[in-house]
């Protein structure tokens, strides 16, 4: 299986999923790492990315997810997946939990305002919040909680394969 934390920038799907792989003993792997350059480019300019720009990341990653998803055990990916649509390519396939870590907007604008050297930054936000589809059939995770406690939480539901 692959556990997805999705979100929007600032909800901690970095910070959560490397701790998370760690205390499974699996791999993780960032979203980010996969977008090409020119992606990366725009929105270090503060451009919010459209579909059409998104959509050799997601068929990308789709097919880095089902290689991951055929050699074993779990897999712990950080993705914004921010519509339905792209949680659909996503998962086409293969077996994923989604985890939707939910901030609100003040926690994530002082979150970005701390951020260091990402492409994706403070004005990038409010497009990605107003893209955003609340996913309905993932675990929600409120972000304002301790890593540690998200951690632990998703670990013992994972164990059990049911909804924290």
């Amino acid at each position: 299986m692959i556990v997805v934390l999705m979100g929007v920038a600032g909800s901690g799907k970095t910070t959560i999923g490397r701790r998370l792989a760690r205390t499974l003993g699996c791999s993780f792997y960032d979203a980010d790492d996969f977008h090409p350059p020119v992606n990366k480019e725009k929105m270090g300019k503060g451009i919010p990315l459209t579909d059409e720009d998104r959509m050799p990341w997601l068929q990308a990653l789709h097919a880095e997810m089902k290689v991951w998803a055929g050699k074993g055990p779990d897999t712990v990916l950080a993705c914004s997946a921010l519509k339905q649509k792209y949680r659909d390519l996503l998962s086409q396939g293969i077996l994923v939990q989604w985890v939707y870590l939910k901030a609100d907007r003040e926690v994530l604008k002082e979150r970005l305002k701390r951020r260091k050297g990402h492409f994706a930054g403070l004005d990038l936000l409010e497009s990605q919040l107003e893209t955003l589809q609340e996913p309905s059939d993932a675990w929600v995770m409120d972000t304002r909680q301790e890593a540690r406690k998200i951690i632990n939480c998703l670990v013992e539901s994972l164990k059990g394969k049911k909804s924290p």
